[in-house]
């Protein structure tokens, strides 16, 4: 993907039936922006980030954000923020697709 250009994030999802689908869609040494896709009970699960703070900004369908202790219900239109070092996943215990933006910056090195 050439940038800057307009993005839908949805016509880039990637759905797997075996584990969440990944899909990078701009990658810096700044920042990355990827989707997660989760089928029905597929989840990422709890982890943290090291020099990295990480956005999820929910798209479609409804989960769980994962936190060390706790679990948050969310829908689309919203949004969680883990700083680093802050264990978080996500868990689709829904019935329909959940597909969510992630942000993470600094990015990771580049592959």
């Amino acid at each position: 993907m050439e940038h800057p250009c307009l993005i839908r994030p949805e016509e880039h999802a990637v759905y797997r039936p075996e584990k969440m689908g990944k899909v990078g869609l701009f990658h810096s040494q700044r920042f990355l922006v990827g989707l997660n896709c989760f089928e029905p009970g597929q989840e990422h699960r709890l982890h943290a980030h090291r020099g990295m703070d990480k956005l999820y900004h929910v798209l479609e369908g409804s989960g769980l954000f994962l936190l060390e202790g706790r679990e948050l219900a969310m829908r689309a239109g919203e949004m969680l923020v883990a700083p680093e070092g802050v264990p978080h996943g996500i868990r689709n215990d829904s019935e329909e697709r959940l597909l969510v933006l992630a942000v993470l910056a600094p990015g990771p090195p580049p592959p």
